[in-house]
C-alpha cells in the first residue's frame, strides 16, 4: 500500500506562479488522499509549497537534508520527522528507503538527477514504485522528446516508457497513485536483450 510519497521539486523562490500553484494543489491532494510526503526538508520554493499543504491537509512531512545544507540554514523545523544525511547520495538513499512512490515536479539539475536515478533503479528491478512526472506548464516537454530519442535509437528499451507516468495535472498524478499496481517480473521486462 502506498503511503509515503517522495516529491522532488525546485527549491527556487523565483519561478512563475503556476509552478507554485501546482505544487500547492498537489500537496493538498496528497494530504486529502491519505498520503505523507518525503522531501528535501527545506522551506524553499516548490518543495515547501507542496510539503506545507500536505501537512495542512492531514498528511505527515518527512524531511531529509544533508548536513551541508543544514549548516547553511536551509532546514525547516516544521517536519514531523527529520533525517540528517551526510551528503546528497545518502539523502537520496534515505528518501528512497522511506517512500513507496515518487512524484517529480518541475525542478533544476538536482530534480533531474533524482528522477533519473529512480527511473534507472526501477529499470533494473531494484524497486517497483510508481514514478510520476508532473508536467506543469509543459516544463518537461523537451525532456520527453529526448527520452524518445534515447528509446528510438535503442539506448533504452521501448518498454521503458512504462517506467514512468506523465501527469498533466496534480489530480491526474493522484489518480495514478490511487490506482497503481506493481508491475510483475520487472527485471525480465527491461533486460537490454529484450527490444
Amino acid at each position: 500500500m502506498l503511503k509515503n510519497i517522495c516529491v522532488f521539486a525546485s527549491s527556487s523562490n523565483y519561478l512563475e506562479e503556476i509552478y507554485y500553484q501546482d505544487a500547492k494543489e498537489l500537496g493538498q491532494l496528497l494530504g486529502q488522499n491519505g498520503y505523507n510526503i518525503v522531501y528535501g526538508g527545506s522551506t524553499l520554493g516548490m518543495m515547501w509549497a507542496c510539503a506545507s499543504e500536505v501537512q495542512q491537509n492531514g498528511g505527515k512531512v518527512y524531511g531529509v537534508m544533508p548536513k551541508r545544507l543544514v549548516d547553511m540554514g536551509c532546514r525547516t523545523d516544521n517536519c514531523d520527522e527529520f533525517y540528517l544525511a551526510e551528503g546528497m547520495r545518502d539523502r537520496k538513499a534515505k528518501m528512497d528507503e522511506i517512500s513507496e512512490g515518487v512524484i517529480a515536479l518541475a525542478g533544476g539539475f538536482g530534480t533531474l538527477e533524482e528522477l533519473s536515478e529512480m527511473i534507472v533503479q526501477k529499470q533494473l528491478g531494484y524497486n517497483k514504485k510508481p514514478i510520476v512526472i508532473l508536467n506543469t506548464n509543459g516544463f518537461y516537454d523537451k525532456l520527453f522528446e529526448f527520452f524518445e530519442v534515447i528509446i528510438e535509437e535503442n539506448f533504452a528499451n521501448k518498454i521503458s516508457r512504462d517506467l514512468y507516468y506523465i501527469a498533466k495535472t496534480p489530480q491526474d498524478a493522484i489518480d495514478y497513485l490511487n490506482n497503481y499496481t506493481e508491475p510483475q517480473n520487472q527485471m525480465d521486462k527491461f533486460t537490454i536483450y529484450n527490444r
